[in-house]
């Protein structure tokens, strides 16, 4: 049985979570599949924006699949642990501009797997949390250092330390979710967004995320230069040459990705 789909339309690959009976929480199983799924994503040329979505109604993923993990001697989580930080690092990893789209529950690792992603569109009946030192353990798919650098890290840690929930419109107001729409709008509303993106050069894109993502913890200078080597890097790009073409001709670039 697959927990993981994947699709191409156009230059949008959708990689969608795929266990509503189990609000897709994420098992063993789950993360190896997941894995698979977007490194295959990463590394499809045509695939020029990465959608991370989720089947079902009730929920976007609930986190780690407990009822597995209460089954695990201390041997089965240390190796649970492998899996999981493979995940949340492929999808970390991916080249392209990531979008999460975001519905009913997002909560421990279902709320790392969007912090993970570049962009989150939110429906207005999302709920964010993160409730991993309730059951004595620690956000481990980068919630701590990604929820920090978003929010800061005294919201980070009140939101850590108690397990409070955020609902959609108090994180966009936090600046996590960049969208909240009604939920019946979801996807039309991830669907604008990633066509928005698919305007603007697919290795400009690629190269600003690299420069902003390597760059955040760098001495201003040495970010700069990582700036200007992504600069220099999209200049000897074909998509370089057109952009510059279309903009002079007055049309539309026809984008290639090289």
């Amino acid at each position: 049985m697959a927990f993981v789909e994947r699709r191409l339309d156009g230059h949008v690959a959708t990689v969608t979570l795929s266990r509503p009976d189990a609000l897709n929480a994420i098992s063993g199983d789950v993360a190896v599949e997941l894995s698979g799924e977007l490194l295959s994503a990463g590394a499809d040329p045509d695939a020029w924006v990465v959608v991370l979505a989720a089947a079902g109604e009730k929920a976007f993923c609930v986190g780690a699949d407990l009822k597995e993990r209460n089954r695990l001697d201390d041997a089965g989580w240390l190796h649970n642990r492998v899996l999981m930080r493979g995940m949340f690092d492929s999808l970390r990893a991916l080249p392209q501009p990531t979008i999460a789209s975001v519905f009913g529950h997002a909560l421990g690792g279902g709320f790392e797997l969007a912090l993970n992603c570049d962009l989150i569109v939110a429906s207005e009946d999302a709920i964010f949390g993160l409730p991993e030192t309730r059951v004595g353990i620690v956000p481990g798919g980068a919630g701590t250092q990604l929820l920090s650098r978003k929010v800061g890290p005294g919201l980070a840690k009140e939101l850590i330390f108690t397990n409070r929930r955020v609902s959609a419109e108090e994180a966009y107001e936090m600046g996590l979710a960049n969208r909240v729409v009604p939920r019946e709008q979801l996807d039309d509303a991830t669907a604008a967004l990633a066509a928005e993106i698919l305007r603007s050069s697919p290795v400009g894109n690629r190269e600003a995320k690299a420069a902003i993502d390597r760059g955040l913890d760098l001495p201003l200078e040495a970010a700069l230069d990582l700036e200007d080597l992504a600069w220099r890097r999209a200049v000897a790009s074909e998509d370089r040459r057109e952009g510059i073409a279309a903009f002079n001709e007055k049309r539309d670039p026809e984008w290639t990705g090289r």
